[in-house]
């Protein structure tokens, strides 16, 4: 059975972060593929006080056999004292394109 392909989100406070967590998952072979969307309003409660931020979500493609490395490395690099990541198992999408996630070479 083919591994698991997955989305996992993960926001950052900025671009330099942002392309910083990219280029390392990437790098290191955690992900396959890592989008940037610039420019989201993120509403959040945080130590009792409701606040509105900007940040740059990061779309991260990778398998379910890396996401404990990629968790351990979002982990220890992302700047946030509560890192936001979530991961959601891809149920169907354009094989070619799931198997280069899976061996992106």
């Amino acid at each position: 059975m083919p591994d698991t392909v997955l989305l996992c989100y993960c926001t950052c406070p900025d671009a330099a972060s942002a392309q910083a967590l990219a280029g390392a998952l990437v790098g290191e072979g955690l992900a396959a593929c890592v989008n940037r969307i610039p420019a989201v309003q993120s509403t959040y409660r945080w130590k009792g006080e409701v606040t509105t931020d900007s940040e740059e979500l990061l779309l991260i493609k990778t398998t379910a056999s890396r996401f404990a490395a990629l968790k351990e490395r979002v982990l220890a690099l992302h700047p946030y004292e509560l890192p936001e990541l979530i991961a959601v198992s891809v149920v169907d999408g354009h094989a070619p394109y799931l198997d280069w996630v899976r061996d992106p070479g």
